[in-house]
């Protein structure tokens, strides 16, 4: 037996560790019982007796003791059955497949969101890939036309790099909401997932694009894939910056314009929800609530194996007994 395997030790019947405290009370009765069968001769000194050598036997009877007190403990801890566990766990996980559609028209870089709605956006999609550790997650973007940036994958480390690199300017300005849902329903068309969900974040009105927003609605129903809609935008105006002629930068002020009664029709009738953002800390709580409505299903079963090491101790027992009985009758024999 690997000793170090005791450092993990358990036992199936502890309460037999309680008759270790029986060793000591044999070995005060041992050696009180060799006191009383002493013999004794009444001597007038001992003074010429101190030089005699000590046999061996006499040094080493005290062995016979030893293995007899090693033989009851062994048999004692062998008897509260100690043993090693190993426990593994199978872990049944039914992901959710999701893909995120971020508007990333020019008015996105509006800053009544800090550091303005596109960062904003960005950062909070981040955080919620992060709690997402089982589901594959794709990234779409849209403006003027749509763009699978990353296709569904469970490798998240690469799709939070695509969700970095996301900027305004990448595609045609304009806002194609059609277009980037019917995108995203193309993402999950082939999916075998149980759940399959879109988060759309837009903050304008449908203004282009070769697919109408209620035909890819209705493709998205098609495929029972239930789609989650974000207004980002305060309410009224918002700054947004304006590059001048000369170079510079003038923030000037921007109606908000959302189309919230479409946004609401795509998700009742996917079975999503709408949630409009008017800060940065709306839209942290929006995808804070997405995460707690698409909660994915793990089980984990667990298995406990138990390896036995009683019977190392045992043959110890028997090996220390049967030891200190040829000893006893051969070596160290003695006369009644």
């Amino acid at each position: 037996m690997d000793f170090s395997t005791w450092k993990n030790i358990e036992f199936a019947y502890p309460v037999f560790l309680w008759l270790l405290l029986l060793v000591p009370v044999m070995v005060y009765l041992y050696f009180a019982r060799r006191k009383r069968q002493q013999g004794v001769m009444m001597v007038s000194s001992i003074v010429g007796l101190k030089g005699l050598p000590v046999s061996w036997k006499v040094r080493f009877r005290p062995l016979l003791l030893a293995l007899r007190m090693l033989a009851v403990t062994a048999l004692i801890v062998a008897l509260a059955r100690p043993q090693t566990s190993n426990t593994s766990e199978s872990i049944d996980s039914e992901g959710i497949d999701i893909v995120m559609a971020i508007d990333i028209s020019g008015s996105m870089l509006a800053e009544d969101l800090l550091p303005n709605r596109m960062e904003a956006a960005k950062k909070v999609a981040m955080d919620f890939v992060d709690k997402r550790i089982s589901d594959r997650i794709g990234l779409v973007i849209f403006s003027g036309e749509s763009f699978t940036e990353c296709p569904i994958t469970t490798d998240h480390a690469v799709l939070k790099n695509q969700i970095m690199q996301v900027k305004s300017g990448m595609l045609q300005d304009g806002t194609a909401i059609g277009m980037g849902l019917a995108t995203s329903v193309d993402r999950l068309r082939n999916s075998h997932a149980k759940s399959k969900v879109i988060i759309l974040l837009t903050d304008g009105v449908n203004n282009t694009g070769l697919i109408d927003p209620l035909t890819a609605l209705e493709i998205a129903k098609a495929f029972k894939i239930r789609v989650y809609t974000i207004g980002v935008g305060t309410i009224g105006k918002a700054p947004f910056p304006m590059p001048m002629a000369d170079g510079s930068v003038q923030t000037v002020m921007q109606d908000v314009q959302i189309d919230e009664p479409l946004m609401k029709k795509m998700s009742k009738e996917t079975g999503g929800k709408y949630f409009r953002a008017t800060n940065t800390g709306d839209l942290k709580n929006i995808y804070a609530e997405i995460d707690q409505m698409e909660k994915t299903k793990v089980e984990i079963t667990s298995y406990k194996r138990f390896a036995e090491h009683f019977f190392v101790l045992a043959m110890i027992a028997l090996g220390c007994i049967l030891l200190e009985v040829v000893l006893r009758y051969s070596v160290f024999k003695s006369l009644p």
